[in-house]
């Protein structure tokens, strides 16, 4: 029956177990918050068993039980939840079946204040039980399975663990810490009872231990045998907003997200009518280090009638906004409800749309009421905000309103610069909202595409996130503005634009006709065709696409991609008053004119960003012209 093994931790797990033990000490109490956390989950777990499987239910009280002795230096946490197979511990504890685990230990590693803010978050709170013990002894049993069948967990976390077989009359899960040296501290009634108090009382199951000691009437201590409940085990999404400090409801969302640091605002309230929901979402003031980790299941924690179903109900929220963490408990939601039916669910359907409008609501009055906090939210979140606008046409015209950007009106590259703002600082007749997207902040204020906006002191807002060039694919306009890329079409500043005098305009083409073509000769197929501009002031030349076409940004973006791009080529627009056109006007060498057209041409190039197909051609050009 033993079938014992020693087998090695997975490298992570490794690398995990040396930050627990040397440099996550200063917070040593998260260890039992993490494991009382993981008890209350596989009494969720189980709750959820015993639907579809009554058999399992076999009516004792679902608990959790914490206890300690001092001659020995233990403390015991255990449940009677949905407990774990050989294999599972294996899968569980053993590695870190998870992506992103490298660029998660490298954050830690580097986190100055070594304060676990991302152990939890992670979901590798059990580790944390090695900061304040030098060996841990977990005995488990899966809900169904045979005495037997119970599984010892046993490791020092120096890198090995054995595992083997053993007897367990019931299912659920023991953990046992022999504590370390120096942590005496931690084995009295008061201290235990207070880290509980402190951060499980949200806990909605019994955390039971023994009762204090009483004295008799001769003075005498007279241990008790029986249990007494230390929390307060009720669902706190159940009471009022009345009844719950904003203590208890941010500790709870510490137990419901993993998240050490406190929420930024959360949102509790009862829905009725023909849907009836309890909500509790909570808004974080920080981003998880794996936001943008596709393979990362997020979600909503959804319960029905205070029976726990999933932990991660994506089809509760919608994808931008993943961040959002809490609960969503249900009244009249099947029990046996699957993730099939979430998905073509009327009735989630329902529940997330109130869900989605509630928070936006939340995130609206946080813009409004305060602004920096607001900007420290757009740090974090900003960017999966920006998807709101691909991703949900219905409350599009509210994500605009939420959308921040940095400006050619700045000196900084904060997004602080809100649509309405954009439109207040609007010059008398204009009618268009303008914006480049580029590669980074300095590329897109210093583009050859702004100098005629920064001449009539029209602002332009500066894109450059990933994001921004699906965002504004898909938002054309706002408050019946259209939004126009400066670096697409032709130059369009509609009732800004200066009426040009006709017979000068005519003048200035025919005698840049002789120009255009050297330059068309100089670069053949490169180019789709060459024409004076009025957009440059400062510059020679710049590239452009047709309005219809994918901009340059975009292009770029999608072959660093690995994607297949159509071949495009741009329009090649120059400043017929630039000295270097002038000279190249003026030349009478074939080669040198070819060599310069090739330079305007390449100097365009990189202004956008673009690599050169051949950069030692340009160097060597270049010299040539500054010997």
């Amino acid at each position: 029956m033993s079938n014992k093994k020693t087998l090695s931790f997975q490298t992570e797990v490794k690398q995990l177990l040396n930050l627990m033990i040397h440099s996550l000490y200063s917070n040593k109490e998260i260890f039992l918050r993490e494991l009382v956390s993981n008890a209350s989950d596989a009494i969720d777990k189980l709750r959820f068993l015993q639907i579809k499987h009554p058999e399992l239910n076999d009516g004792k009280e679902l608990a959790i039980t914490i206890n300690f002795d001092k001659d020995d230096k233990l403390i015991t946490i255990s449940d009677n939840g949905v407990g774990m197979t050989y294999d599972e511990v294996i899968e569980n504890i053993g590695t870190i079946a998870k992506s992103g685990t490298k660029s998660f230990l490298e954050q830690l590693a580097q986190d100055d204040k070594k304060d676990a803010n991302l152990i939890g978050q992670f979901g590798v709170g059990f580790y944390s039980a090695f900061i304040v013990a030098d060996k841990v002894t977990l005995i488990t049993r899966k809900a169904g399975e045979a005495e037997k069948e119970a599984v010892k967990w046993v490791s020092d976390g120096t890198g090995e663990y054995s595992i083997e077989n053993v007897k367990k009359d019931h299912y659920g899960t023991e953990i046992t810490l022999h504590l370390k040296e120096g942590q005496d501290d931690l084995l009295s009634e008061w201290q235990l009872r207070s880290l509980i108090r402190k951060y499980s009382d949200h806990i909605n199951y019994p955390i039971k231990m023994l009762k204090m000691p009483e004295q008799d009437k001769d003075g005498k201590e007279i241990i008790s045998t029986e249990l007494e409940t230390v929390n307060k085990a009720n669902a706190l999404w159940t009471r009022s907003k009345g009844e719950v400090t904003d203590d208890e409801y941010k500790e709870f969302y510490k137990h419901v997200s993993h998240d050490f640091h406190d929420p930024l605002k959360w949102i509790h309230s009862r829905v009725e009518g023909t849907q009836e929901y309890t909500q509790l979402l909570y808004i974080p003031s920080k981003a998880p280090y794996d936001l943008y980790d596709h393979n990362k299941r997020y979600g909503i924690k959804l319960y029905i009638k205070r029976v726990f179903i999933m932990d991660d109900a994506e089809k509760l929220l919608p994808n931008y906004l993943r961040f959002v963490r809490g609960i969503i408990d249900s009244q009249n939601l099947p029990l046996n409800i699957s993730r099939e039916i979430l998905q073509s669910s009327k009735d989630i359907d329902a529940i997330r749309s109130g869900s989605t409008k509630k928070i936006l609501s939340e995130i609206e009055a946080i813009a409004k009421n305060d602004p920096s906090g607001y900007a420290e939210f757009w740090t974090e979140f900003g960017n999966v905000i920006k998807e709101g606008i691909i991703e949900d046409s219905a409350n599009k015209d509210r994500i605009a309103k939420l959308l921040r950007f940095a400006s050619s009106k700045n000196d900084n590259n904060n997004q602080t610069v809100s649509l309405d703002d954009y439109v207040s600082r609007m010059l008398p007749e204009q009618d268009k909202i303008y914006y480049i997207t580029a590669e980074t902040y300095n590329a897109a204020k210093n583009s050859p595409h702004l100098e005629i906006f920064k001449q009539k002191g029209i602002e332009v807002l500066l894109l450059t996130d990933r994001i921004d060039e699906w965002l504004v694919g898909n938002l054309f306009e706002y408050e019946k503005k259209p939004m126009i890329s400066v670096a697409k079409g032709k130059l369009d500043l509609g009732k800004l634009e200066e009426k040009p005098n006709e017979e000068e305009q005519k003048q200035q083409e025919e005698q840049a006709k002789p120009v255009i073509e050297k330059i068309k000769t100089a670069l053949g197929d490169k180019v789709k065709d060459v024409k004076i501009t009025h957009r440059l002031v400062n510059s020679p030349s710049c590239l452009v696409v047709d309005d219809m076409s994918m901009s340059i940004h975009l292009e770029r973006m999608l072959k660093q991609a690995g994607q297949a791009v159509p071949n495009s080529k741009p329009t090649l627009e120059i400043n017929p008053l630039h000295a270097l056109i002038k000279k190249l006007e003026n030349s009478v060498d074939e080669k040198a004119s070819n060599d310069l057209a090739l330079v305007i041409f390449e100097q365009a190039t990189l202004s956008e960003g673009l690599q050169l197909d051949d950069p030692v051609g340009f160097v060597t050009r270049i010299n040539q012209f500054i010997q």
